[in-house]
C-alpha cells in the first residue's frame, strides 16, 4: 500500500469581513441551496441574494470577532488527525476541502495528486449524511475527477457517515454530563439537542436520511450517557418560506420553558466545530430567547474540536475504511435510498436547498420579482427572509 492520503470535507466560511458576501455567493451558487430550473440564472441570482444578505451576515460574524473560526479549527483536527496516523505507523497525509471557501476541495485534489498519494481516504467532518452537505461534497469530487481523470487516485474510499462510532458517542456524553453537572440541580436538567435543519422535502421527496440519523444519533447519546435526565430535540437555522424539520429551536426553548424547565444543557449535534451557528445563534440568540423566556441556566456543550477521544475516533475510521473493500462515491449515492442526486430533474426547483416545485415560467416570474425588489427596495424576497 502506497502513502495514505485523508480529504477531510468541511463547508468552510468566511475568515475576515470582507470574505462574507463572496462566501454566501458560493453558497448560493450551489444547486442544492438553490435551484431553479434555468442554470444561466443560477449566479447571477446568486450574486443577487448574496449582496442582499451580506450586510446581516457582516454584523452577526463581528459578534463573533469579525470571522469563522472553521478553517482554524479544521485544520487543527487536521494537525491531530495526522499526528495520531502517523503515531500508529501509518505515512499518512491529512488534506481539508472545503465546499464553500478556502482552501477548497478542488485545490485539495490538485494538491493531493501532486503529493502522490496512492490511496485516498475520504472523510466528510458531518456525522451525520445529508444531501446538501456530504452529498453536496461527494457530487462535487465527482465532477472534478469527471473534467479532470488524472486528479483521481488509483483507490480511494468513502466515508458517507459516523454518527453510531462509540468512540463518538463517548466524545459527545462526556462533555454533556460535564455541562450537567455545572447545574444547580443536575439531575432536572433538560438535555436539548439542536440540529441544523433541512427543508421537509428532503426527507419526504428527495428520501434523505439526515433526520432519522439526528433521531438515532441523539438516541444513541442518550443510551451512552446513562442518566436519566430528560431530553428532546429541535432543529435550527430555517431560511425561506417553505417548511424545514420541527420544531424549530426558537419555539422549541418557550415551548419548554412554558412547561417548567428551568435548566437547559443545549447540544449542537449536527457539529463538530465552533462556527456561527453554535458562537452567535446558539450562544447569543437562542441564550437571549431561553432567558427572557424565563430559563435561568442555558449551559451549552462545547463542540467537538480537537477533543483527543474524537480525534482517536477519526483515526480509527481512516484506518478501518483503508483497510476494507473500496467505497467508491456512485455506491455511497445509492446506498442513500431514492436520493435525488445533481442534476435535479428540469423541472424540480426549490429555495434554500430545495424544496417548491414550479415550472420555468414561474421561476422566471420569480427572478424577475427579485430584480424588482433590488431596484424598488420591497418585493418576494420579503417573504423569503432573505431582506
Amino acid at each position: 500500500m502506497g502513502r495514505l492520503g485523508v480529504l477531510l470535507l468541511n463547508l468552510g466560511g468566511p475568515e475576515q469581513l470582507s470574505d462574507v458576501r463572496p462566501f454566501l455567493f458560493n453558497l448560493f451558487a450551489d444547486p442544492e441551496i438553490i435551484r431553479i430550473p434555468i442554470a444561466a440564472l443560477q449566479k447571477p441570482l446568486a450574486w443577487i441574494i448574496s449582496t442582499s444578505r451580506a450586510k446581516k451576515s457582516r454584523a452577526n460574524y463581528q459578534k463573533i470577532g469579525g470571522g469563522s473560526p472553521l478553517r482554524r479549527i479544521t485544520e487543527a483536527q487536521a494537525r491531530a488527525l495526522e499526528r495520531q496516523l502517523i503515531a500508529q505507523g501509518e505515512d499518512a497525509k491529512v488534506y481539508i476541502g472545503m465546499r464553500y471557501w478556502y482552501p477548497f476541495t478542488e485545490d485539495a485534489l490538485a494538491r493531493i495528486k501532486n503529493d502522490g498519494i496512492e490511496q485516498l481516504v475520504i472523510l466528510p467532518l458531518y456525522p451525520q449524511f445529508s444531501i446538501s452537505t456530504s452529498g453536496s461534497s461527494f457530487r462535487l469530487i465527482e465532477k472534478i475527477w469527471k473534467e479532470n481523470p488524472e486528479l483521481q487516485p488509483s483507490q480511494y474510499t468513502v466515508v458517507s457517515d459516523w454518527y453510531q462510532e462509540p468512540g463518538y458517542l463517548q466524545a459527545m456524553t462526556d462533555l454533556i454530563g460535564a455541562e450537567i453537572d455545572k447545574c444547580p440541580n443536575p439531575d432536572r436538567a433538560h438535555v436539548f439537542f439542536s440540529a441544523h435543519g433541512v427543508p421537509v422535502s428532503y426527507i419526504q421527496e428527495a428520501g434523505d436520511p439526515y433526520q432519522s440519523e439526528i433521531e438515532d444519533c441523539t438516541k444513541l447519546i442518550m443510551q451512552t450517557l446513562g442518566r436519566k435526565n430528560e431530553y428532546s430535540l429541535a432543529y435550527q437555522s430555517k431560511v425561506g418560506p417553505v417548511e424545514w424539520l420541527q420544531p424549530y429551536t426558537e419555539d422549541a426553548i418557550v415551548q419548554l420553558a412554558n412547561q417548567g424547565v428551568d435548566e437547559l444543557v443545549v447540544v449542537p449535534i449536527s457539529f463538530v466545530s465552533e462556527h456561527i451557528e453554535t458562537l452567535e445563534e446558539i450562544d447569543i440568540e437562542y441564550r437571549e430567547i431561553a432567558e427572557e423566556a424565563g430559563i435561568h441556566v442555558f449551559n451549552r456543550v462545547p463542540a467537538l474540536d480537537i477533543n483527543p477521544v474524537f480525534i482517536q475516533t477519526l483515526v480509527d475510521l481512516v484506518l478501518r475504511a483503508a483497510a476494507a473493500p473500496s467505497l467508491d462515491l456512485e455506491r455511497v449515492t445509492q446506498m442513500k435510498k431514492k436520493i435525488k442526486m445533481y442534476p435535479q430533474e428540469k423541472w424540480e426547483m426549490g429555495l434554500t436547498n430545495a424544496a417548491e416545485v414550479w415550472n420555468g415560467r414561474l421561476a422566471m416570474l420569480g427572478f424577475i420579482g427579485v430584480i424588482v425588489e433590488i431596484f424598488t427596495g420591497r418585493g418576494p424576497l420579503h417573504l423569503f427572509g432573505i431582506l
